[in-house]
């Protein structure tokens, strides 16, 4: 998934030094978005704070 980047779930993990998702899915979830039933992440939150507030002016 190429949207991991800009994805408010995406976080470091400074013990293991990687990334990684902390979305809250399950098993099933999880095989759905990895076998590519999906077409883009359902879990998908862009971690642009200031989206809005652009969006505004």
């Amino acid at each position: 998934m190429d949207q991991c980047d800009t994805c408010t779930f995406y976080v470091y993990d400074d013990e293991y030094e990687e990334y990684f998702c902390e979305a809250d899915m399950d098993e099933d979830d999880y095989s759905r978005l990895m076998t590519g039933s999906h077409k883009v992440c359902p879990f998908y939150r862009d971690a642009d704070e200031y989206k809005v507030v652009r969006h505004q002016i």
